[in-house]
């Protein structure tokens, strides 16, 4: 828990939501406790006057929700992460009407869509587009997903790069057997080609590396060196349409797992915003790391940027 807020309190845009009090006005009383509680923290960490502290509210107020994150077994932080940024979402989402298209092979009329905006979906939410073809009629449609979290294999156990994960990732795959796809043109199950590309890229964007692996009854962690870098990550390889120019990404945030399956230890990198140095958090001890102690084995969540932050502004009083 406490690895994945320092990450999240690291994020400029974020943390002048809430210490700006924009949320107020956004937020549902019928479900803002934890909204209401993270803003709450974020004024501790940014403003308060202790070096240390503990966000206990926070954690009791998850707990009420959700008791699993507060048992002391290890919970999965990327599963800890996807709760708390949905969490956010429903409490400060605004509903809208848009027009939307549809584009596949075959004509289909101009639609309208309800669709949901909020803070968190403005900065992490992104879009999979998926383009299925039937290997039987050579037919092709597509599939759009929406994502806060990209969940990256790791192709190699020895060491590989973020961007073989992504080249892994983003690879034409076959479904066949038991995944066929219905055809509706041909009226039955076929094989298919299944290529994925980011229709839309999120101005953050949160890479989860599998490192825990399941099959069936057995179950390992991958130890696998990934290197990362810092800065000018390129997607553009995996994005279409390319909708900017130089969609790079900037690191400001790692969370690190160290241990096993069943039990471990969660640490945070984070680079601060006003010196633009990184700092290590473990629990209580925070300290300055340079730059090359941010590549690290023990990664597991990975949080780029495609703009460099600002230093965030207080205007809401606490």
């Amino acid at each position: 828990m406490n690895a994945v807020l320092q990450c999240l309190c690291s994020i400029s845009p974020l943390v002048e939501y809430f210490l700006s009090g924009k949320y107020v006005t956004a937020l549902h009383k019928e479900n803002g406790e934890v909204a209401t509680a993270f803003a709450y923290l974020m004024a501790d960490m940014w403003l308060g006057e202790f070096e240390c502290i503990s966000p206990e509210v926070f954690r009791s107020v998850i707990g009420d929700l959700c008791p699993a994150f507060t048992k002391k077994t290890q919970q999965d932080a990327q599963e800890f992460l996807i709760y708390v940024l949905n969490e956010l979402h429903e409490a400060l989402k605004k509903s809208y009407k848009r027009r939307c298209y549809g584009n596949t092979s075959t004509s289909r009329e101009d639609r309208g869509t309800g669709s949901e905006t909020s803070i968190i979906t403005q900065l992490f939410e992104g879009q999979l587009s998926y383009d299925i073809t039937c290997l039987a009629c050579q037919t092709t449609t597509d599939k759009n997903e929406v994502f806060t979290v990209l969940s990256l294999p790791i192709p190699s156990e020895s060491a590989c790069s973020l961007q073989d994960c992504l080249e892994c990732f983003f690879q034409q795959d076959t479904l066949t057997w038991n995944n066929q796809i219905h055809c509706s043109f041909c009226g039955t199950k076929q094989d298919a080609a299944v290529k994925a590309n980011i229709g839309k890229a999120p101005k953050m964007v949160i890479f989860h590396l599998k490192r825990f692996d399941y099959q069936g009854s057995y179950k390992r962690k991958l130890g696998t060196n990934i290197y990362y870098p810092l800065s000018n990550l390129d997607l553009s390889p995996y994005i279409y349409p390319l909708f900017r120019k130089n969609p790079k990404y900037n690191l400001c945030a790692v969370v690190n797992h160290f241990g096993y399956l069943d039990g471990g230890h969660y640490t945070a990198f984070c680079k601060h915003t006003l010196t633009q140095n990184w700092y290590s958090f473990d629990d209580a001890q925070v300290s300055e790391i340079p730059q090359s102690s941010v590549q690290s084995a023990a990664a597991y969540l990975l949080f780029y940027s495609c703009k460099a932050f600002s230093v965030p502004t207080k205007t809401h009083k606490y």
